[in-house]
């Protein structure tokens, strides 16, 4: 088996067309009775695509997505078992990494019928659709990493300070009802005590650190889905969340993620808010879009970027407003925030040595801009105290 999954691969994996595909499938799918050893092997060699993978600093998430955009559900959930077969190796596994499980029992051979029964599929297809898949692994180039792949005696020790979970679930709640009103007033109170909390616990992070009391911390990285439609204005929108929870962004727009440099806790109020703002402008603009239909006009794309792109300038206009108005609520805090600014800074420079800047495009519609300024407007996340009103 290991000689027949060895040429299919050579045939199928480094050619552009489908010739090749065909080919290696047919070799893979020719006989019935060894098709079990054949998907054990295939198990097998996708485990050390996905390892390889990993060593070039990607991680199953990131994959993911790319799998999901250039194929289907089909080759998604082939990932997933690679994934699992591959973690299962190790005993623990580094923090944001993937909750796959290996679902077909301790004996691989039992994989490939099982599979056939899952995806409803004969073994051409099952065999065509893995081939796809390792084709898509075996091209991806190294990137960023953002922390340590399994087996790495560091993914062991290496653990962050998280946002009390008591804490977490209150913002969790609150950007939830946000989400759900469609109500703006109600929105925006929401989401302005789920920042408020966010930026009380940075704070407190801080100035236990500063102390020598905390954990001593290090910045850490996400990334974070990116993807299109409109991915330029939601990178707008990110970097903006971003930058109000005192961390970094920077976005890759060919592998549709941007990666997020910053304090553990940081990036997880950076996760959750950003999250929740996406769902609540893209509501505000299919609300504003029925409202230009009432109007006669018909709904366009020009409207939607618009309307996203004055969503995202404007709420980062806001939100920098108001981490700079928290800031300095307590100046005497001042100091272990800039520590704080400076070590970030320091470990976005350090893995982004060279970015380069993007011309944004497609704000051409005047009303999409204007609704999405007012859905920005309603939606703030700051504290109501002391708020100053920007300028308009």
């Amino acid at each position: 088996m290991v000689d027949v999954v060895r040429r299919a691969c050579e045939v199928a994996l480094y050619g552009d067309g489908d010739a090749g595909l065909d080919a290696g499938a047919s070799l893979l799918a020719a006989d019935g009775a060894a098709w079990g050893g054949v998907a054990r092997e295939l198990l097998a060699r996708g485990e050390a695509y996905v390892r390889q993978a990993w060593e070039r600093g990607w991680q199953p998430a990131d994959v993911q997505r790319l799998v999901r955009r250039d194929l289907d559900e089909r080759h998604v959930r082939l990932f997933a078992d690679l994934v699992a077969g591959e973690a299962r190796r190790y005993a623990t596994l580094p923090e944001r990494w993937s909750d796959a499980r290996v679902w077909w029992g301790e004996d691989d051979a039992a994989y490939g019928e099982r599979l056939a029964q899952r995806e409803r599929a004969n073994r051409f297809a099952l065999a065509t659709a893995v081939l796809e898949l390792f084709r898509l692994l075996i091209r991806l180039p190294g990137i960023e990493p953002v922390g340590p792949v399994p087996g790495d005696p560091a993914a062991d020790v290496l653990r962050h300070a998280h946002i009390e979970p008591r804490m977490l679930g209150r913002i969790r709640a609150l950007l939830a009802k946000a989400e759900a009103t469609t109500y703006p007033e109600e929105a925006e109170a929401l989401s302005a005590k789920a920042q408020e909390l966010m930026a009380r616990h940075t704070v407190d992070e801080a100035l236990l650190a500063a102390s020598g009391k905390g954990t001593a911390q290090a910045p850490a990285a996400c990334r974070i889905g990116v993807e299109p439609p409109y991915e330029e204005a939601k990178a707008v929108l990110l970097d903006a969340v971003a930058g109000a929870n005192r961390c970094r962004a920077v976005w890759n727009g060919a592998f549709g993620f941007s990666t997020v440099v910053g304090f553990e806790s940081d990036l997880e109020a950076v996760e959750l808010l950003y999250t929740s703002l996406l769902v609540q402008g893209t509501a505000a603009m299919t609300r504003a879009e029925a409202g230009q239909r009432a109007g006669g006009r018909k709904r366009t794309k020009t409207f939607r970027q618009s309307f996203l792109l004055a969503y995202a300038s404007r709420l980062g206009q806001r939100l920098a407003e108001t981490a700079e108005h928290t800031a300095a609520e307590a100046p005497d805090n001042l100091p272990a925030l800039v520590a704080r600014d400076v070590a970030v800074t320091a470990r976005a420079e350090e893995m982004f040595p060279r970015t380069t800047t993007t011309r944004l495009r497609g704000a051409s519609d005047a009303a999409g801009w204007n609704d999405g300024t007012a859905a920005a407007d309603r939606a703030h996340v700051g504290s109501r105290q002391g708020r100053r009103p920007l300028p308009r």
